[in-house]
């Protein structure tokens, strides 16, 4: 089965075509707030237009924009393809590469979350979850860390913090999702927001 893979949680944009167990084609840019421009151009600059069996989508989370994005290209494409379709989060497609690059017992996944916070959470090298996903305050994050790797983009606030740990800073890539356990595909593909709403609805007087 040809699995069409989009990812657009942070400021890069990718997608991926995995066939036969193996990553066929594949486009990774950071956009920075372009998702929407340059995904679908993308998508369908790859072989046969990207047109796959199934799609699976990063769901987050991470950026509030790019995710929304994202999902909705997904679905759209499952309609008219006659696709299946599904979901992964960013946070365990982080650490599988960061685990592909180099194999530790632990990583701490650290994402930009806004308002001056990052998405935390830590991961065995099987990616079973050694934490639950959270939203922190850097300081507060460097305390969770308890002396583990840490990767992802949000490292930038922790390096600020402690120049003494090991840091990796990366982007999630779309063709990272052929390392991810096939539960780990088969999330429901709607948004993983990881904090409460900035807005509130208005509470009648």
């Amino acid at each position: 089965m040809r699995t069409l893979v989009i990812e657009t949680s942070t400021t890069a944009c990718s997608v991926a075509l995995i066939d036969d167990g193996a990553v066929t084609a594949r486009a990774h840019d950071v956009v920075g707030r372009g998702h929407a421009e340059r995904l679908i151009p993308m998508i369908a600059e790859l072989p046969n237009g990207g047109r796959a069996d199934r799609i699976i989508v990063d769901c987050g989370p991470g950026s509030f924009t790019g995710v929304r994005v994202g999902i909705a290209a997904a679905r759209g494409l499952a309609l008219g393809w006659g696709a299946e379709i599904a979901g992964f989060s960013s946070l365990p497609l982080i650490a599988a590469a960061g685990f592909a690059d180099r194999l530790t017992d632990d990583i701490a996944v650290i994402m930009e979350g806004g308002h001056g916070e990052v998405f935390m959470q830590a991961f065995s090298a099987d990616l079973s979850p050694r934490s639950d996903m959270v939203s922190l305050k850097p300081d507060a994050a460097l305390a969770a860390l308890a002396g583990r790797r840490a990767v992802g983009n949000g490292v930038r606030w922790l390096a600020a913090l402690d120049d003494g740990l090991d840091l990796t800073e990366a982007l999630p890539d779309a063709a990272s999702a052929i390392l991810l356990p096939a539960a780990l595909t088969a999330l429901a593909p709607s948004p993983i927001y990881g904090r409460a709403p900035d807005a509130k609805p208005s509470v009648p007087k």
